[in-house]
């Protein structure tokens, strides 16, 4: 078997979760790492040996030896790095949140179709088996027509405080960093909203330390989602239909979820899924060698339009209110 050869620029904790996992992927080799921090550089060639270490970016976009970069840099550096490895032709997946804004993410997707290269937005729940169950049992009907969708995601941000998460210029806030999970979830679910409505607490340096929206759809249906670095919340999910429900419990948005369905009013049902070692990146990498191998430069499951919906609806819950990005301006 032909291994497709990685390389992962930044070296954040996603990164390291993302090399333990892309081991599990028997066509996936690492082989190259990418930061500008040597301390960085270190902790990550001790626990994860590669052949190529790179002190620049510029260097692991150029390498002859690389066929696909993760990028598990901050949000706010997301199109830069990106449209780096496209210019390079190197196929590229990169962490969500994709980019700060609309704008940035259409410049990366035509600077994809420009080079003919391959991009697909990180978006790892979509590839997990037990999104991959809730969804099919939406489409099949078991729960009728979605209702509503509630879902909120929340941890206690410890001291000392991570830069990412309150730092304006890097994309900071609760909406990029973890409200993007609910709203992904919906707009799976429910599509295109026609009405956006949020409220939020900022923190001292003016993204959100918390937040509220609510989206409504053509069909009447409604979601109710938050996002908080002020406490520890149940990070659940639940899919209301006109038959029933499904709870996605223990950490909806990751391959722990536990998955419970009532119907009918019947008493609860324990759905049963494929689970796996690791964290649940091996799925989306496994994905990303598949499109490589098919010669394609668009996921036909996290496709381009997926991720500008979901940056457009973002953006339209920014507005709303009052998060702003030096980005913004551009």
């Amino acid at each position: 078997m032909e291994k497709i050869r990685w390389g992962i620029l930044g070296c954040g904790k996603i990164a390291n979760k993302f090399a333990a996992d892309l081991r599990l992927v028997k066509d996936a080799e690492l082989v190259a790492i990418a930061s500008r921090n040597p301390k960085k550089i270190a902790a990550f060639t001790a626990e994860f040996p590669v052949p190529l270490v790179f002190h620049t970016y510029e260097a692991l976009a150029a390498s002859p030896d690389v066929d696909v970069i993760y990028v598990a840099t901050p949000h706010g550096f997301h199109r830069d790095h990106t449209l780096l490895c496209l210019q390079h032709k190197k196929a590229v997946l990169c962490e969500k949140a994709f980019a700060l804004n609309t704008y940035q993410v259409q410049d990366m997707i035509a600077a994809a179709r420009k080079h003919n290269t391959f991009l697909m937005e990180a978006f790892w729940t979509k590839f997990l088996p037990q999104y991959q169950k809730v969804s099919t049992l939406i489409k099949s009907g078991d729960i009728g027509e979605v209702k509503l969708v509630q879902a909120d995601f929340g941890f206690r941000a410890e001291k000392p405080t991570p830069q990412r998460l309150y730092d304006p210029t890097l994309g900071g806030g609760a909406l990029l960093d973890i409200g993007i999970y609910p709203v992904f979830l919906a707009l799976s679910f429910l599509g295109k909203p026609v009405d956006v409505k949020a409220v939020m607490k900022p923190y001292s340096s003016g993204v959100d330390e918390q937040i509220a929206m609510t989206l409504a759809f053509e069909n009447g249906a409604l979601a109710n989602l938050s996002a908080t670095f002020a406490a520890d919340t149940p990070v659940e999910a639940t899919i209301v239909g006109t038959a029933g429900y499904i709870r996605m419990s223990n950490r909806f948005h990751n391959a722990t979820s536990h998955i419970t369905m009532v119907k009918d009013r019947q008493p609860p049902q324990t759905i049963e899924v494929h689970r796996e070692e690791g964290y649940g990146y091996q799925f989306e990498a496994r994905h990303v060698n598949s499109c490589l191998n098919k010669g394609l430069t668009e996921s036909p499951v996290m496709c381009h339009a997926d991720s500008l919906l979901l940056i457009e609806t973002l953006d339209r819950i920014r507005k709303s209110c009052g998060i702003r990005y030096e980005a913004d301006r551009q």
